[in-house]
């Protein structure tokens, strides 16, 4: 069994490069189920739009996860109340549209658990995530109401998202961490068999500023003349892990940088 997941999809250029490559990545790596972290997808690299997600579960994609930019685009708010596999943070303030865990099912018939948190540190503020994943873990189980569980945990800061993946350690086949955009070198499995990575990276131009256009964001670092952050354009890298599980405890075996692209090319 193996799961791909890609994190923080920017703007058109990482749009494009899922939608054009996904399917084969699939073939090619046998991938039996699908997350990525959709939140910066819409063409102004915020946001996530209805027809955006039409396009990544036609491309191979079977659960969208998303952050802080959940709502950027209005339209998210009443079509995430009927698209199930689209999810929203779990510890959102309650009541939010939409829901931050599901439960589905791969090309392989086995059951996915797929849970979308956001952290404290920085962020704009929602409930206790570590409140919230406790009370998850103690209503949900892995091998009981799911054959694998998978977390994002869209986050600022290293530390937390660290915790965060001690926390679930044997509890959870994957932790990672997205919002930061950048793709760390820390993939492992920890003690108790959960894999783990403090980031995905994202699927966007890199010759930017987290996937915004670089002249412009350097322009408001230095309060110069500068207008509202927008995509970077040019050729992208996909950004993710490959984590393979054991079917028999629903933990990880191994986990993989994916990492396809034009301007990372140190694999594939």
């Amino acid at each position: 069994m193996k799961i791909l997941f890609l994190g923080d999809i920017v703007g058109v250029s990482g749009r494009s490069m899922v939608l054009n490559n996904l399917l084969s990545k699939i073939k090619d790596e046998k991938i039996d189920f699908v997350v990525v972290n959709g939140e910066n997808a819409a063409d102004s690299g915020m946001g996530i739009t209805e027809t955006v997600c039409k396009d990544f579960f036609n491309c191979g994609v079977d659960v969208i996860t998303t952050g802080n930019h959940v709502w950027d685009q209005k339209e998210t708010m009443s079509h995430i109340e009927k698209e199930n596999r689209l999810l929203r943070p779990k510890n959102l303030f309650e009541p939010s549209p939409g829901k931050g865990f599901g439960i589905f099912t791969a090309k392989n018939s086995m059951k996915v658990g797929v849970l979308n948190l956001m952290g404290n540190v920085f962020m704009k503020k929602c409930e206790d995530v570590f409140d919230a994943a406790e009370i998850f873990m103690k209503k949900y189980k892995l091998k009981e109401d799911y054959d694998f569980l998978l977390v994002d945990f869209h986050a600022e800061t290293t530390s937390e998202k660290e915790a965060m993946g001690h926390f679930f350690d044997s509890k959870a086949t994957l932790v990672v961490g997205t919002h930061t955009h950048v793709p760390t070198n820390d993939g492992r499995i920890l003690v108790g068999g959960t894999a783990y990575q403090t980031d995905a990276g994202m699927c966007g131009d890199y010759n930017s500023v987290i996937g915004m256009n670089k002249d412009n964001s350097i322009n408001r670092f230095l309060k110069k003349k500068s207008i509202k952050h927008f995509p970077a354009m040019g050729a992208a890298t996909l950004c993710g892990v490959i984590v393979e599980c054991d079917i028999e405890t629903g933990l990880a075996k191994n986990i993989k940088n994916f990492i396809y692209g034009e301007e990372l090319k140190n694999s594939y």
